[in-house]
């Protein structure tokens, strides 16, 4: 009983995708794994370096802008594709952004073999990504905005994507307090048990003052 899944590698095949598409022999199967990791790694990397720079943003763009929903990444004999889904990609649109970013991901990977070729790709409906969601909730929390009420407002901006139901759960110590605790709020459908359901889904740490605090959104986009 209670035996706990992820839902995107429980719908892995079905209505979730791979986000890397290249073969390996089995003795190089492990640095084709470590080498995505670090090209991932150096995306979300740069990505956070450059974000500290800008300031004076408005709140809702400031929190959910430049927030990476996921890399899709495809090898080739001699080149590496990067597929970036970004939710506002304002900063990478600058210019040299994308040179200077294939340049660090050269310096990490040592790809001398073989050549690099970055594509942005923006996200259609941005309110409709959990990981877009997570990070506004922790733009909120990290300006002590009541816990509660950051999770409301995150529910209301998924009214302006086409979603069938969401939930948000949150656990640690909410609002400073001694003991920790999990608080959680649903709107809608949430099938986890069917798989045919496409569910979006992230896990998202948020450091703050009190410590670090989980959220989970599940989001039940559509089903098949």
């Amino acid at each position: 009983m209670g035996q706990k899944i992820n839902p995107l590698g429980f719908r892995l095949g079905t209505t979730q995708n791979h986000h890397s598409f290249w073969f390996a022999q089995p003795k190089n199967y492990s640095e084709g794994l470590q080498e995505d990791k670090k090209i991932r790694n150096c995306i979300k990397n740069y990505i956070q370096k450059n974000r500290k720079k800008s300031s004076n943003r408005k709140i809702e763009s400031d929190s959910s802008s430049e927030v990476i929903t996921h890399i899709e990444i495809q090898k080739e004999i001699d080149t590496i594709h990067v597929i970036i889904h970004i939710g506002f990609p304002n900063l990478l649109k600058k210019k040299g952004a994308i040179e200077e970013l294939e340049k660090d991901i050269q310096k990490e990977v040592n790809s001398v073999n073989q050549r690099l070729n970055i594509a942005i790709e923006k996200v259609k409906e941005p309110y409709r990504q959990p990981t877009i969601l997570a990070e506004y909730i922790a733009f909120q929390l990290k300006n002590r905005v009541s816990f509660r009420k950051a999770m409301k407002k995150a529910i209301e901006l998924t009214k302006k994507a086409d979603i069938k139901g969401v939930k948000i759960k949150i656990a640690g110590r909410l609002g400073g307090k001694e003991i920790a605790r999990a608080e959680c709020i649903k709107k809608g459908r949430l099938p986890l048990q069917t798989i045919r359901a496409k569910i979006d889904y992230c896990c998202y740490p948020i450091r703050t003052i009190y410590g670090v605090l989980g959220v989970k959104i599940w989001i039940f986009v559509e089903e098949e």
